[in-house]
């Protein structure tokens, strides 16, 4: 497992470093393939944040644990990854497929409109995986995110967006050619 940590405000003693990659390193068991694990340190209000996200054959897992002790940030970071594999593990199973992340979408979209100032402050580059709209489902809830970008096995391959709704439920964005 190739582990990247990050501090942010925080200066973290060499010794949790070690504690955490020691700690992560045991989620590998789990994964057939070579992982990455990349681990952030914060400070929030006198309370330690330890944010772990892990990276195997283009599906992500990530949990984020906020506690008064960084080692117990660290365990239970750890507790609620292996938590998720293991609630997803037959779903999980059956969704992976080998090589599914092998092309690069890139944006080329400017914005025409002079007068406007949009000011972007985070830029990500991504594959995006042809799965059904369940996969992108279970992989966006396993990032906790809102939306998942994804291409959609079901209509050839088309961009698509699934999202949470407020008033419960999943909704599809999809491509309209």
């Amino acid at each position: 497992m190739k582990f990247t940590i990050t501090e942010k405000k925080i200066k973290v003693p060499d010794e949790i470093m070690e504690y955490a990659e020691r700690k992560v390193g045991k989620i590998d068991r789990f994964f057939r393939g070579d992982s990455k694990a990349f681990i952030t340190f914060s400070s929030e209000r006198g309370r330690y944040r330890a944010e772990v996200t892990l990276e195997n054959n283009g599906m992500y897992y990530r949990v984020s644990e906020l506690t008064g002790d960084m080692r117990v940030s660290i365990d239970s970071a750890c507790a609620s990854i292996e938590s998720q594999i293991r609630k997803n593990k037959t779903r999980l199973e059956k969704r992976l497929r080998e090589g599914a992340f092998e092309k690069e979408f890139t944006s080329s979209f400017i914005p025409e409109d002079e007068e406007t100032d949009f000011n972007i402050v985070r830029s990500k580059h991504f594959p995006i995986k042809p799965m059904t709209p369940e996969e992108a489902i279970l992989q966006m809830n396993l990032l906790e995110h809102e939306f998942f970008a994804f291409k959609n096995q079901s209509e050839g391959n088309a961009f698509a967006i699934v999202y949470r709704r407020k008033n419960g439920g999943y909704g599809l964005i999809s491509d309209a050619d």
